[in-house]
């Protein structure tokens, strides 16, 4: 995938917008939201790139790499780029009782022990206030604490693997 963030949606091109594999997130968090605007694409074999087999430009479609160089900075290109982690992740889909959506349950845990867990559901851009407030209502009323640091998952793990 190759993501932008964060980006105005309204700004970016038609084509961009009405590509099929073009997805636009809104990441909310108390206090403020991010919105992003990413090209997904077939998962390719990392591994062959981490083992210095593949060049990292061949991870991605065409429009990807287009996508790429329209946005990043000057002079940096796909194959300059390091692959960070590992990340564990555990990925769970789920109805809950009382909330009527389906909830996303991530768990991204680092080397040192640390991780982060992000809870996240999906809607169309006009209910995102009141889907908002339904799974705030619904999260506090389960004790799920809302009050902690806020970061999106792709930050931290830049900084962890990064310092």
């Amino acid at each position: 995938m190759i993501k932008l963030r964060p980006v105005v949606p309204e700004e970016l091109p038609d084509a961009v917008r009405s590509s099929k594999t073009f997805v636009v997130e809104v990441d909310a968090m108390p206090g403020g939201y991010v919105c992003s605007g990413a090209f997904k694409g077939e998962t390719a074999d990392v591994r062959e790139v981490v083992a210095g087999g593949r060049p990292t430009h061949k991870l991605f479609s065409k429009k990807q790499r287009a996508f790429f160089e329209q946005h990043a900075p000057d002079g940096i290109e796909l194959d300059d780029l390091s692959i960070l982690g590992p990340v564990n992740v555990l990925k769970l889909k789920t109805s809950p009782q009382g909330f009527n959506r389906k909830l996303a349950v991530e768990l991204w845990m680092y080397p040192d022990g640390s991780h982060i867990l992000e809870l996240s559901t999906r809607c169309k851009p006009d209910e995102a206030f009141q889907v908002a407030a339904e799974a705030r209502a619904f999260l506090s009323g389960r004790c799920v604490n809302l009050s902690g640091k806020q970061e999106t998952k792709t930050r931290a793990a830049l900084e962890f693997f990064s310092g």
